[in-house]
């Protein structure tokens, strides 16, 4: 069974524009849940740009279901992380100019810093992930570097336009996760998942968790909440791979 993790962000995107107290990501979370949400997802950046430390906090008092926690590896963040204490969290890159994050983490260029972050992180017992593209040098590296999971950075596939660069992009993510499930990670997928282009990786055996944010809180200002995940969790469930 492949899980859905609901990115709330773009819930207090909305409220960051008046800033004011609504909408209030944490009821989003809650509707969420209440639509069958297997996950939470929330990214605290260093500029607090949408989500913000009550956010957090309030986030880990009340979500029932698995909480997962996107940051930095700023050790100010992972202060806050080792406080926390989410059940999962996902380290990524993050630029400031950035309207959300583009790419994956660089694990192999970067792997002191990552490794003393996921040493602390694991050390409080946080399952810790990496989103990075689906390049077999990341994926290795960051088991190397101790996570247990990582989310494949699914840009690549949702950016593109042509069936020939949408086919390459597939089979990149195809060999991402052969790749990953070889080095012994849980392999996760996200970034661009649409209910229009969500069939074609839904599809490739070997995920087991998608975590999907701007196009269920985009449908959700029509449908809400609740039903935008309901529908989101029947894609999955409709293109999962057959098993043999």
């Amino acid at each position: 069974m492949v899980h859905l993790g609901v990115n709330i962000d773009h819930v207090a995107t909305v409220r960051q524009a008046r800033r004011t107290d609504e909408p209030d990501p944490v009821w989003a979370a809650a509707e969420a849940e209440l639509g069958g949400a297997d996950g939470i997802t929330f990214h605290l950046r260093e500029d607090r740009r949408h989500i913000s430390d009550r956010d957090a906090h309030v986030l880990k008092q009340t979500v029932a279901v698995k909480l997962n926690m996107e940051m930095a590896i700023a050790a100010d963040i992972v202060d806050i992380a080792c406080e926390l204490r989410p059940e999962q969290c996902s380290l990524v890159p993050e630029r400031r100019e950035e309207l959300t994050t583009e790419g994956g983490l660089d694990v192999g260029r970067h792997r002191q810093a990552i490794g003393a972050a996921v040493d602390r992180l694991r050390a409080q017992g946080i399952v810790v992930s990496a989103f990075i593209e689906p390049a077999e040098a990341q994926i290795r590296a960051s088991a190397e570097v101790g996570c247990a999971a990582v989310e494949l950075w699914t840009g690549g596939f949702a950016h593109a336009k042509t069936l020939a660069e949408i086919a390459a992009r597939v089979e990149e993510l195809r060999r991402g996760i052969e790749v990953g499930r070889d080095s012994g990670l849980e392999v996760h997928g996200g970034h661009g998942l649409t209910y229009r282009n969500i069939s074609r990786v839904a599809g490739l055996p070997g995920f087991s968790e998608f975590n999907i944010g701007h196009s269920i809180i985009s449908r959700a200002v029509f449908v809400g909440i609740r039903e935008a995940v309901r529908e989101m969790k029947s894609l999955l469930e409709r293109y999962r791979p057959q098993e043999s």
